[in-house]
């Protein structure tokens, strides 16, 4: 790779050119902080724990580009050709890295893995290159001093721009695979402006071998944002057993329905939700005896169930007046508002005039709220990671308890008391130890198993029965008896308290899956 400089290596260059060269840097900043956002999302999105995944994500990305950047010494002379060949192939690399990572995981878990740490070596000692290679081109014109400030300034704002754009406008419109694709574009569009720009300094078989291997990636990467819908059909068409009915990408997840002929089910982020044929189970254990523990029912507070499942259980009750939804994601809200095969399983409960939505996070929603509330029910994804880890933290319920009539009750869905055992004990203890009184119940769930809940009252145990003259399908008196009663594997342990600045529930969540994997 070393070779001697050629005239047109020691020509100084044009105020025109580094202007160029100044442009690049942005977009090529621009273009690798999408990178490594691509492959972090997408994996929380296949394998859960986002911590852990953008740590991995990030801790590889910044390792390869110092070794690409080490690398650059080696290049000691046709730095814009290399720089041009530099920036065709991370286009390819990057562009390509979320169709290539969905193909992987559809094949089998066990090869993502090395394919991600292969792909983002690939991108990020490619990224490290680019850097240390314009500022000795810059630097031909500046000295090193402003070449090096000049460029590690538009570079650090090409990474605010970056990070902005792709949760805000990105990841909403286009989805993982076809920013990926669309991102590489611009990879490659940089190659060839700099191509074209500085095409008097090249000689004419660089310029004919790289204008041909940046017409063929540029085809590629434009085939690839045309199909990139069909290709993401494809594979996710794969993850899931059933056809895929609905697919959207929201700014906070990504929503799947499937269906067959006996069966409608929705996921969240490849997290299955529910299943048609067995949710009323939950969803009568989650409303119904909560709603009995309580002595007042006119407003219920509900944190999630966008889904509008919890709602049509409530509307079942004469004296509920008001029923407020506060759910994260609009999407979901309008999905269950609209979309025709959520509306007959939640039986339109969302266009109710009781029902009052609200898109919002719980967290802040309860913190800056001063109403109090008989009966407050949290139906709310498992905390499979430490944003979601909040939402049972003793922080979050300490704010439940002063949100809570004296006389009122709170129920959450706690996961599985026999699948992670230690992550639902987990739950309730920290719920007791906000300065609740707590009833542990669990029920069968077919689609999930034993799945549990926690009923808290703020000043005396709580009390439940099955409601007078409210039809159900599943809850009974026997029913309810059985939901107290805790199996010697399923029974109580000792658990420490997931806080804010020790969220340790995840952790103990996902090891209690492992297990079972």
């Amino acid at each position: 790779m070393v070779s001697e400089p050629t005239a047109l290596d020691l020509q100084p260059i044009t105020r025109r050119e580094r202007a160029t060269l100044l442009v690049s840097v942005l977009i090529i900043s621009i273009c690798a902080l999408i990178y490594e956002l691509i492959v972090g999302t997408l994996s929380s999105y296949l394998l859960g724990d986002s911590v852990t995944q953008f740590s991995i994500t990030i801790g590889l990305f910044l390792f390869a580009m110092g070794v690409g950047a080490l690398l650059s010494r080696r290049i000691q002379a046709n730095e814009l050709r290399w720089f041009i060949i530099i920036e065709l192939l991370t286009g390819l690399f990057g562009g390509s890295a979320a169709a290539i990572l969905y193909a992987t995981y559809s094949v089998g878990f066990a090869y993502y893995y090395p394919v991600m740490i292969v792909v983002i070596f690939a991108i990020g000692i490619c990224v490290g290159l680019e850097i240390p290679l314009l500022t000795r081109i810059v630097a031909t014109r500046a000295n090193l001093g402003h070449a090096l400030a000049d460029i590690l300034s538009i570079d650090y704002i090409g990474a605010l721009i970056g990070s902005l754009a792709f949760p805000i406008i990105l990841l909403p419109l286009l989805g993982v695979n076809q920013t990926g694709f669309l991102t590489g574009l611009f990879n490659v569009g940089v190659g060839a402006l700099i191509l074209y720009t500085f095409r008097e300094r090249l000689s004419i078989r660089a310029l004919r071998n790289l204008s041909l291997g940046a017409g063929a990636i540029s085809l590629l990467m434009i085939a690839g944002v045309a199909f990139s819908a069909w290709w993401v059909n494809v594979f996710e068409q794969q993850l899931y057993g059933d056809l895929i009915v609905y697919r959207e990408q929201s700014t906070y997840q990504r929503l799947v329905i499937t269906r067959n002929e006996r069966d409608t089910r929705l996921y969240l982020n490849g997290n299955l939700q529910f299943s048609s044929r067995d949710e009323y189970r939950y969803h009568e254990m989650l409303v119904h005896p909560v709603m009995t523990a309580a002595r007042v029912r006119d407003h219920v507070l509900v944190l999630g169930g966008g889904d509008g499942l919890v709602a049509r259980q409530l509307l079942k009750y004469p004296e509920v007046e008001r029923i407020t939804i506060v759910d994260l994601d609009p999407a979901m809200t309008d999905m269950a508002r609209t979309y025709g095969p959520m509306l007959e399983i939640n039986q339109d409960a969302l266009s109710d005039p009781r029902v009052e939505i609200i898109n919002a996070d719980a967290f802040t929603f309860i913190q800056q709220s001063d109403d109090l509330y008989p009966v407050i029910i949290a139906d709310l994804p498992d905390p499979n990671n430490e944003s979601l880890s909040k939402l049972y933290s003793r922080q979050f319920y300490t704010l439940l308890r002063e949100r809570l009539q004296p006389d009122g009750a709170f129920i959450t869905q706690a996961a599985s008391p026999y699948f992670v055992r230690e992550a639902y004990w987990m739950i309730a203890h920290t719920i007791a130890d906000s300065g609740f009184e707590i009833l542990p119940l669990r029920t069968h769930v077919p689609s999930f198993g034993e799945w549990g809940f926690v009923i808290a009252t703020p000043i005396r145990p709580p009390s439940v029965t099955v409601p007078e003259g409210i039809p159900l399908q599943y809850l009974t008196e026997g029913v309810l008896i059985a939901a107290l009663i805790f199996d010697p594997d399923m029974a109580e342990i000792p658990t420490g308290i997931n806080t804010l600045d020790n969220p340790i529930l995840p952790r103990a969540y996902e090891q209690g899956w492992q297990a079972w994997d």
